[in-house]
């Protein structure tokens, strides 16, 4: 397994009425929704780093800190991008910043800790 600093992913979407702040009961309005977009950013997060894993290894999201700053209609195509800025031990930070046609989305952080997904999993059991 080797991860680098600039590690970069790319997750794309086109904003149908189920991503929507309403749907999501996140609030009332017909927009993309906080959480859809939080997801997105977390899906770049981890394809900038799984194909660098092993095959028991995974990522857990255990923070993120994002601004959602211009809504995003039902039809939109939206555009997240991960890129792995500090690696502390098993965690990661990523820099996320997400982009529809009219310009900047959202930007923030998610931070991501390596574990064994086996390991991890039998917490649940």
């Amino acid at each position: 397994m080797t991860l680098t600093v600039g590690l970069r992913g790319e997750a794309k979407m086109t904003v149908s009425c189920e991503d929507t702040a309403r749907s999501l009961r996140s609030g009332v309005v017909e927009v993309l929704g906080t959480p859809r977009l939080i997801a997105l950013c977390e899906e770049a997060s981890c394809l900038a780093v799984d194909r660098h894993l092993t095959d028991a290894a995974t990522t857990v999201g255990i923070r993120v800190r994002l601004d959602h700053l211009q809504p995003t209609p039902v039809g939109g195509s939206v555009s997240a991008e991960a890129v792995l800025r500090r690696i502390e031990g098993r965690r990661l930070t990523f820099e996320v910043s997400a982009f529809d046609d009219r310009g900047l989305v959202a930007a923030g952080k998610v931070t991501r800790v390596l574990v064994d997904e086996e390991r991890f999993m039998s917490k649940c059991r």
